[in-house]
């Protein structure tokens, strides 16, 4: 099906013009009518020009209209298209598993640990070119958020709507997380699969280290960033409008701590690295220079190619008024005006 849209449709509020200009060459002819009036007799007066013409001014100025009422529409830019074809790319497939529970929301990387995270995540989908990407958030449960996929648009939309309150049970389940990105990957073997796990490590629910080690005999290798402070925070929260902070059912403030020696283990069983981020850098740039240098493979994935500019047939009607304002003269050429080609003798 063949779609049509404008690139620029701003432009077309230029079309407005159109109408004052049509007013304003009515105003000015209405002008130099009264200042013909005042020489005379108007019949007297235009045999005294006998160059002058009624018509041609008008031709004109419709050519003019015409002519700019192209050029705009070639400044909004009109497109047709949307066919689908396949295209086949050399790359790798990325999984990431975002940590969204509460602990994220703590405030030793600023400006929180989950907003840090998703902003370095947006800018490393800003670099992608050929690699297909695909996003899981975990809590107490895992839940694909982004299946994988080349579409870096929908990617990152879908990665501003990221929340703590997605995920309605609290809670840290790394290996949760680890096992649905094993059935995330394309089926095959022989594929190059990267996982990075971007958590503060505190896991209260399974046995992460053992779903690396799972996931590395089936070639999937996995890196993890460590986000907070070992120090320990408190995770903040508002009430009512204020900011607060989480306490447990004993009321003392929960602190939140990153577990790095989790997350290393987590790392060295799934053959990949660990980076621990910090408020100035992230560590994603590191991790993905380290899975650019694994193989690539060939990626085969469905695209729609659309939307290609077709402006040129209105650059030539604009082209073609231009010039024909530019020969059609304002007054009567007495040279031409003898020659009657359909004149008929009586």
């Amino acid at each position: 099906m063949q779609l049509f849209r404008f690139a620029n449709p701003d432009f077309l509020y230029l079309l407005l013009l159109l109408p004052v200009l049509i007013l304003l060459w009515i105003i000015r002819t209405a002008w130099r009518k009264r200042a013909l009036q005042k020489l005379g007799n108007t019949s007297l007066v235009r045999q005294l020009m006998p160059e002058y013409s009624v018509t041609r001014p008008i031709v004109k100025f419709m050519f003019q209209l015409l002519a700019l009422t192209s050029v705009i529409i070639i400044l909004a830019r009109p497109q047709f298209g949307s066919r689908l074809e396949e295209v086949k790319k050399q790359g790798v497939e990325v999984i990431i598993a975002l940590d969204v529970s509460n602990s994220m929301l703590a405030e030793d990387i600023q400006p929180d640990r989950l907003t840090r995270a998703k902003q370095a995540l947006s800018r490393l989908i800003d670099n992608l070119e050929n690699d297909k990407i695909g996003l899981i958030v975990f809590a107490g449960d895992a839940y694909t958020q982004i299946p994988i996929t080349t579409d870096y648009i929908s990617a990152k939309m879908f990665l501003s709507t990221i929340s703590p309150e997605m995920v309605p049970r609290q809670g840290t389940a790394i290996g949760a997380a680890i096992d649905l990105g094993m059935r995330s990957f394309t089926p095959g073997d022989g594929k190059s699969k990267a996982m990075i796990i971007i958590t503060d490590g505190e896991n209260h629910e399974d046995d992460p280290v053992a779903k690396a080690e799972e996931a590395a005999k089936t070639g999937i290798v996995i890196h993890t960033i460590g986000i907070g402070s070992s120090e320990g925070v408190p995770v903040p929260f508002s009430s009512r409008g204020k900011k607060d902070y989480l306490k447990d059912n004993e009321g003392n403030t929960v602190i939140t701590k990153l577990d790095e020696d989790i997350l290393k283990r987590i790392a060295v069983n799934g053959r990949g690295n660990y980076v621990r981020a910090s408020s100035s850098n992230l560590g994603l740039d590191e991790i993905f220079g380290e899975i650019k240098q694994m193989k690539k493979q060939e990626l085969e994935s469905k695209m729609y190619t659309e939307y290609n500019d077709q402006f040129q047939i209105f650059a030539l009607i604009a082209f073609v008024f231009l010039l024909t304002d530019f020969i059609v003269m304002d007054r009567k050429n007495r040279k031409l005006a003898n020659i009657r080609l359909f004149k008929v003798k009586i």
